[in-house]
């Protein structure tokens, strides 16, 4: 089948060419109602905007792409390094104090996931392309990222609807990474949340006989709602309560942010355990808790979940369920190499093992 070009899609939306181009790379100079008409043409047509016509007049460029959403920090959140260092981003990294990476900031899970991604371009003799969104609604570099690439791995946002998503997969291999809602031909690939969530109940009741402790974590990802659906049914379980199960599940980046923890610190109605969503979230928690004089894991204990290196490097070290993010990169990049160009015909998902991390956080003394 011929592929569709800038040209199909002028012709049936009654537009110029080059207005097809501005809707989908500078959708802000197009009207609203004439970017929703060509948006609309294009993706009933399977259209996608070329960034190497050299490469596609072969069929194939060689080239696997990953686009990342906002999941990069530069700063982490609440650690007090937000204030402005413009006087000292000018200087030579040996006369500046952030020479070091902030092991907050990186590796995250999205870090360990694209080196994964790329160790297997490299073994593979392909190349990669890594992009994210100049905006949070902002089209225009994952369909030019679309159009370069034999296949693409998206990592999780809360963003995904805003893309055109249907539009790509009819045109490309895509490859979710940690989504749940298969509405896509694609393939869908993510740890086993449910299994992970039981390692961390277990644990917590038969080695520590917990039998009240709650959720900590905004449903920002479909792994966080995925993780807190596993953590109520566990407790249901064990046969403990889950009418509480929920602490607090503020955005890190909300007005209310940790509220819900905090008024149970100040009332005095801290469960035995805070299960937390993410890593990332069990250090913002820790941080408060210590902040408050509740001492981790003396008073209360926290868990994580995703496994990244900071956990290992703070104090206490953080009882955590270990992601295999390398190999979800591997495995993203073989899926799309396997299609060869060609996009998924029905959603095909697949889910990788993980592994329960006894360390500090806990009280267990066993570090890693």
């Amino acid at each position: 089948m011929a592929r569709v070009t800038v040209y199909d899609v002028a012709e049936k939306a009654g537009v110029s060419t080059a207005t097809v181009s501005f809707a989908f790379r500078h959708p802000d100079k197009v009207k609203d109602d004439t970017k929703a008409k060509v948006l609309r043409v294009a993706d009933g047509l399977g259209y996608v905007p070329s960034g190497n016509a050299r490469s596609l007049a072969k069929g194939r460029t060689g080239t696997l792409g990953m686009y990342a959403f906002d999941m990069l920090l530069e700063k982490p959140q609440g650690s007090g390094l937000e204030e402005d260092r413009s006087d000292v981003s000018s200087m030579p990294a040996s006369m500046s104090d952030d020479d070091e990476p902030d092991v907050l900031t990186y590796p995250l899970y999205v870090d360990e996931v694209l080196r994964g991604f790329e160790l297997e371009c490299w073994k593979s003799g392909k190349g990669m392309l890594m992009g994210a969104a100049l905006a949070r609604d902002d089209h225009k570099s994952v369909t030019d990222i679309a159009g370069r690439v034999d296949g693409l791995a998206l990592m999780p946002s809360g963003y995904n609807n805003r893309l055109p998503l249907a539009m790509l997969a009819k045109t490309v291999p895509l490859v979710m990474v940690g989504v749940s809602d298969e509405n896509l031909p694609a393939a869908y690939l993510q740890c086993d949340n449910t299994s992970g969530m039981r390692q961390i109940v277990d644990h917590l009741v038969d080695v520590h006989h917990v039998d009240e402790m709650a959720f900590v974590g905004g449903f920002d990802s479909d792994d966080v709602v995925a993780r807190y659906v596993a953590f109520r049914k566990c407790l249901e379980e064990r046969g403990l309560d889950s009418s509480d199960a929920l602490l607090d599940d503020s955005f890190a980046t909300s007005d209310e942010y940790m509220v819900g923890l905090c008024e149970a610190i100040e009332s005095g109605r801290l469960p035995q355990a805070l299960v937390c969503g993410t890593d990332q979230t069990a250090f913002g928690v820790i941080r408060l808790l210590e902040e408050a004089g509740v001492r981790v894991p003396d008073d209360v204990i926290v868990t994580g979940f995703d496994g990244i290196l900071a956990g290992r490097l703070m104090e206490p070290q953080l009882t955590t369920v270990r992601q295999p993010m390398e190999d979800m990169g591997r495995e993203a990049a073989r899926m799309l190499l396997s299609r060869n160009g060609e996009p998924w015909e029905k959603a095909e998902r697949r889910v990788l093992p993980v592994r329960l991390i006894v360390r500090g956080s806990c009280g267990c003394n066993q570090k890693i």
